[in-house]
Parts: C-alpha cells; sequence; structure tokens
C-alpha cells in the first residue's frame, strides 16, 4: 500500500470554537480578516487543497452556525463537503463534539485549531501518512530558545535543557477509533488535556512526531496577525 492510498478518504475536524479572548478584539479571531478574507478561510481551503481529505468537520460557535454558513462557508465555495457542528464550553468538549459528528468510515482524522492559517496541504498529508503507520502523529518544530524555568516571583529557578524538546503544532492526526475511545476515557475520568495527542499519550499509546513549519502559527495575538499578515506577502 502507497502512502497516498493509505491516508484516502481521511477526514477533518477544524476546531474555531473559542472565544480568542487575548486577541483584545470584539470580533473573534477566526473571523479577522487577513489578506482580505477570514483567518478561518485560509484554513478550510488549505484543507480543501489537500488531496487526502475528503470531508470537513468545522466546529464553530453554537450562536453562530448560521453566520459561518453565510459569511465564511458559501462565499468560500470549496469543493470538499463540510458538516457544520457546535462547539463546547472548552477547546476538548468541542474535538469530542466534532468526532460525534464525523464519519466513522473515514479511518483517519485531522484534527486542526481554524486559527492555524497557514498550515500547508503537503504538512497536512504527511501528519496523514505518520498517523496511518503509527495509529497517532502531530507536526510540531524543535525548540529554538533557551528554557527557563521560574520561581513564584518570577525569577528564574533554572535553565532547562532544550534537547529533545518540541513545541506542538496542528494538524494532529490519528486513527479515528483511536481518538474516540482518547476521548470517550477522558470524559468518563473528568480529565481537560493541553491536546488532544496528550489524551492518546495517557493511553500509553505513541505519538509521532512530524516535522512541522514555523510558519504554521497560532493566530492569538494581535501580533501574531501581522507576522501572519508577513508570510503571506513573502509566499511565491
Amino acid at each position: 500500500m502507497t502512502a497516498s492510498s493509505a491516508i484516502e478518504n481521511s477526514a477533518a475536524l477544524i476546531v474555531a470554537a473559542g472565544a480568542g479572548k487575548r486577541m483584545g478584539s470584539a470580533t473573534r479571531k477566526q473571523y479577522l480578516s487577513l489578506a482580505g478574507e477570514p483567518v478561518l478561510a485560509h484554513t478550510l481551503r488549505a484543507f480543501d487543497a489537500c488531496s487526502a481529505i475528503s470531508a470537513i468537520t468545522l466546529v464553530a460557535p453554537p450562536q453562530e452556525l448560521e453566520w459561518v454558513t453565510d459569511h465564511i462557508l458559501r462565499p468560500l465555495q470549496i469543493s470538499s463537503p463540510v458538516t457544520l457542528c457546535a462547539g463546547g464550553r472548552e477547546r476538548q468538549d468541542s474535538v469530542r463534539r466534532g468526532l460525534s459528528a464525523t464519519d466513522c468510515r473515514h479511518p483517519l482524522v485531522a484534527i486542526h485549531d481554524g486559527v492555524r492559517p497557514l498550515i500547508r496541504p503537503d504538512l497536512i498529508e504527511a501528519c496523514l501518512s505518520a498517523a496511518a503507520g503509527h495509529g497517532a502523529a502531530l507536526l510540531a518544530v524543535p525548540v529554538a530558545d533557551t528554557l527557563k524555568q521560574s520561581r513564584r516571583d518570577q525569577t528564574v529557578r533554572k535553565t532547562q535543557p532544550r534537547d529533545n524538546i518540541w513545541l506542538a503544532q496542528t494538524p494532529q492526526a490519528f486513527d479515528q477509533a483511536l481518538i474516540r475511545e482518547a476521548h470517550r476515557r477522558a470524559a468518563d475520568a473528568a480529565v481537560q488535556d493541553t491536546d488532544d495527542a496528550a489524551l492518546v499519550e495517557r493511553m500509553g499509546r505513541p505519538v509521532r512526531l512530524v516535522l512541522g513549519s514555523r510558519r504554521n502559527i497560532k493566530v492569538t495575538t494581535p501580533e501574531d496577525l501581522l507576522l501572519a499578515e508577513a508570510f503571506l506577502a513573502a509566499a511565491p
């Protein structure tokens, strides 16, 4: 089986239900303009351009489903079928709801933050390929800066070695049955973790690291939006 055949008919689950409070804007960060289009539109287009993705589940704020349909999905007119789903209180709740709305017949699912608009289709495929072979994978980049651990008074307690330390990104791709089971166990145990891969790690399952891109930034602050604009302007 080739890598392309192993990942064909994969699903994407794009999580865009957050409030975006750190942006300091009345507009949710996923709807802010980036190069003349909403941030979320760039994200959706990247997944639509990935040949491995045959369906997309989009998780949005419950009160904004109609708005997202009218102002994001209809103008974008992507070719992949999109299932729109209402998000939950926390990101983990939103992902669990998105998984419930995703067809089980897709063997692999790539879970992605809606506010990472610069993701490339080839990186999506690389993550899915790793998940096809290992069950779970995520994009990440090695830490480049020196790490400092602080005391409560914000003085340095010690310098941490950065060897083998990576910064997690999305997408994170999984065998769909595996990530559903990981979320079920987390819900039963009332566990909230930092990302979906951590839930799989709790099951004792290995998660493969796939080299991502430092351009695959998460738009969280006004500075991130400016950086994304600069990356887009510099793209060939």
